[in-house]
């Protein structure tokens, strides 16, 4: 099977959780340094919107002045970052827990589907995945903020975001939510062949719809993070490991003694070297 992580383009991921989070002890490398946390974060909401503005998804005045793509979720997020050899950004996805878990606190109420025909439908179809998760006692909250590099969407970046988000969502116990998917770039399609599905409200599937404020189509998807589809649980399984010793920089002190700050001119050198995967069977086509 031909890596596709080659020498000559090395990647790495870092994990950052939301402010003042406690860091479950699965992860090894729990770092506490607000401000690298901070400039990381920026980093983040930079690219994304560099990648949203070249997409027509936002227009220049909805970022800030240094050019990020500011939104309050993202300091009460997990966000899950690869960087390039250089440090840079090349792919992003974050995860927001709603505690308590409720759809008038969900980022999707703002949704334009929330204000048409089918507003009913989709808040009664969302509360019943919010009874089930409580029920089942797991944490519920939204996937969002995802974006990949141009030059990398062709390739298995897509892919590997997704599945190492889910890997993520294991090693914080497992979660269920919703997501809002485009259209654009066929995010919703791989969504879907991951493990995501359409809500439903007595058998009938929620439609997709035209979403005014990021200038495309978009369908809801909900998830379980313990169901994905069978074929990739082998890679969210080694995506979740590699993530478990990667960097983890928080603003809170480190639950295990033998954390060390890292270096705070380049973390990703420390990460624990180029990403995992083969282009195995079972992802192939998934990206396209």
């Amino acid at each position: 099977m031909k890596s596709i992580v080659s020498p000559q383009n090395p990647t790495s991921m870092i994990v950052l959780p939301p402010a003042g989070a406690e860091v479950p002890p699965a992860f090894k490398r729990v770092h506490k340094d607000k401000n690298l946390r901070y400039s990381l974060l920026a980093s983040i909401q930079r690219f994304r919107g560099r990648v949203y503005l070249s997409d027509g998804a936002i227009q220049p005045h909805e970022l800030t002045e240094t050019g990020r793509h500011y939104q309050e979720a993202d300091e009460k997020s997990w966000h899950v970052m690869t960087l390039d050899r250089n440090g840079g950004v090349c792919a992003c996805l974050r995860f927001l827990e709603s505690a308590p878990a409720q759809f008038e606190k969900l980022c999707l109420r703002h949704a334009a589907l929330n204000w048409s025909d089918w507003g009913g439908a989709l808040r009664k179809a969302v509360r019943l995945e919010i009874k089930r998760a409580g029920r089942e006692r797991m944490r519920f909250g939204e996937v969002g903020g995802w974006a990949v590099a141009p030059e990398r969407r062709a390739g298995i970046e897509p892919l590997r975001t997704i599945l190492a988000t889910y890997g993520l969502l294991q090693i914080l116990g497992g979660c269920a939510g919703v997501a809002t998917a485009t259209y654009r770039h066929n995010s919703a399609g791989i969504l879907r062949r991951i493990g995501l599905s359409p809500l439903a409200v007595n058998g009938t599937e929620l439609p997709g719809y035209y979403d005014p404020q990021y200038r495309c189509e978009m369908e809801v998807l909900c998830f379980d993070s313990r169901l994905p589809n069978p074929r990739f649980r082998p890679w969210i399984e080694e995506l979740g490991s590699y993530l478990a010793d990667s960097p983890v920089f928080s603003d809170c002190a480190p639950s295990r003694e033998d954390s060390e700050p890292e270096s705070a001119g380049a973390p990703w050198r420390n990460a624990p070297g180029p990403l995992p995967m083969t282009a195995a069977p079972w992802a192939e086509g998934v990206a396209q």
